[in-house]
């Protein structure tokens, strides 16, 4: 007789052994190493009123939300992660509700936060253009998207590099994390106003790594 092989329902990501790394090796210290905490804190300053943040992780940008922050509702789909955000989410000095979902499909109403937050987490959806498209739904008319994330490489080597690599052993070894996206593009893609972005290497000194370009901004839904 054949056994049925579980499915894990669409709202979830299972990646246990990336996360357990993850939520062990990737924690504050780390972040400050890299150079990530000063771009955490410089990706969330002036925010106010609702947040949603999508692929919340552990939440490591808990600590980073200024007090103009009446509420974040953080979407994690990953179990392991999320158990650890709820430490972080219980020492954030701001409110935090941590919800399971996936940025595909968010488990929350239209046009109901001043502000959605995606931080290093677009190179990992399973489908870019409708998590975006989920984050464009969620916001209210003129509001917010703050982005930090990494994607594809200007130079042609780096780049052919994170093409090869995100065709190979990158997203098997990462949790499903992928380097050649281009995460600018997919925003203004999705109707999104960008306002403000810049470039960066993270980290800043040393080889460029495949993770290493970085675009840091902020982009809005049109009012009309």
């Amino acid at each position: 007789m054949l056994r049925r092989r579980s499915v894990l329902p669409p709202t979830t990501v299972h990646h246990p052994v990336f996360a357990r790394f993850y939520a062990r090796c990737c924690g504050p210290a780390a972040d400050q190493r890299l150079g990530f905490a000063a771009l955490r804190d410089e990706l969330l300053t002036g925010a106010a009123g609702r947040v949603i943040e999508v692929g919340a992780g552990s939440g490591l940008n808990f600590a980073h939300y200024p007090g103009t922050v009446s509420e974040v509702v953080a979407i994690e789909p990953e179990a392991t992660l999320r158990a650890a955000a709820r430490t972080a989410a219980a020492q954030a000095e701001v409110p935090v509700d941590l919800v399971p979902g996936t940025a595909e499909a968010l488990p929350v109403k239209s046009e109901a936060f001043d502000v959605a937050v995606a931080s290093l987490v677009l190179c990992s959806v399973r489908d870019v253009r409708r998590a975006l498209a989920e984050l464009r739904r969620v916001l209210r008319p003129g509001a917010e998207l703050r982005f930090l994330e990494h994607g594809r490489a200007q130079g042609r080597g780096l780049a052919a590099v994170q093409w090869s690599l995100d065709r190979t052993v990158w997203p098997l070894l990462m949790g499903g994390c992928h380097t050649w996206r281009d995460p600018l593009g997919e925003i203004r893609a999705a109707g999104f106003d960008v306002v403000r972005v810049r470039r960066l290497k993270v980290p800043e000194r040393g080889p460029a790594l495949p993770s290493s370009p970085v675009v840091l901004g902020t982009a809005r839904r049109p009012i009309a």
